[in-house]
């Protein structure tokens, strides 16, 4: 089935040569030229991925990101001319799953697009080794997660959580005690051909951290291992 894509991106001089290339690559996409514009074209159709400019008319893109996130898992790759680590915090912790800083090449778009809807399209496995998946309830320091019903429960209490931050917990619970490397985790949930840095495996891990402790400045489930990667338990 082909996928379809929301670009919303104001300047004509990006958004009409972006669209081309990607229906050239056999995609469906939909323009939307502002922000307000963005959120009308999502409310009445159905996106597989979305392409968000963060500096937009109306509504900026951070607002559209942070509303899309309130009703839709649908993956969120950023485009913005804003490269200092602050935006891009802002916008990976409002839930974009990934970010792309102008000017980029054709062939890295394309890549990240790629991977992300594959990503977010196929069965995946959890775990770093061939663990078996009997159960599909994964328990540990008063976390409940269950992958068949995409619910976490955190001390008692059903939390919310993006799908990118469900997948790197429900693979740090299977590997329980082990240190996953930033490359091993990056490569399952992000895929082996992800072009980015670490700076969005690390925002994931915080907002996994604010979801989960008790007190996510001085964390106790989920464990940095300094220069290697990340450990649950």
């Amino acid at each position: 089935m082909t996928a379809r894509i929301l670009l919303v991106e104001d300047e004509d001089s990006i958004a009409d040569p972006l669209a081309f290339l990607l229906e050239r690559e056999g995609y469906r996409v939909r323009i939307a030229r502002d922000g307000r514009a963005a959120l009308e074209e999502f409310a009445k159709d159905t996106f597989d991925l979305v392409l968000l400019d963060l500096m937009l008319p109306f509504v900026p893109g951070t607002e559209v990101c942070r509303e899309i996130r309130q009703t839709s898992q649908v993956p969120i790759i950023m485009l913005t001319a804003k490269d200092t680590e602050i935006d891009i915090v802002v916008g990976l912790e409002l839930g974009a799953d990934d970010y792309i800083t102008k000017p980029y090449s054709s062939r890295e778009l394309l890549a990240r697009v790629r991977a992300m809807l594959r990503r977010s399209d196929t069965p995946r496995p959890e775990s770093v080794e061939a663990e078996p998946l009997d159960d599909s309830v994964i328990e540990g320091h008063g976390i409940a997660l269950d992958t068949e019903r995409h619910e976490v429960h955190v001390r008692g209490e059903r939390t919310q959580m993006p799908l990118r931050e469900f997948e790197l917990l429900s693979l740090l619970m299977r590997n329980q005690g082990r240190v996953l490397t930033r490359g091993q985790l990056i490569d399952r949930v992000w895929g082996s051909d992800y072009f980015g840095d670490t700076k969005t495996l690390d925002v994931h891990i915080k907002r996994i951290r604010a979801r989960i402790e008790e007190n996510p400045k001085q964390p106790q489930i989920v464990h940095t291992v300094r220069g290697v990667g990340y450990r649950f338990g």
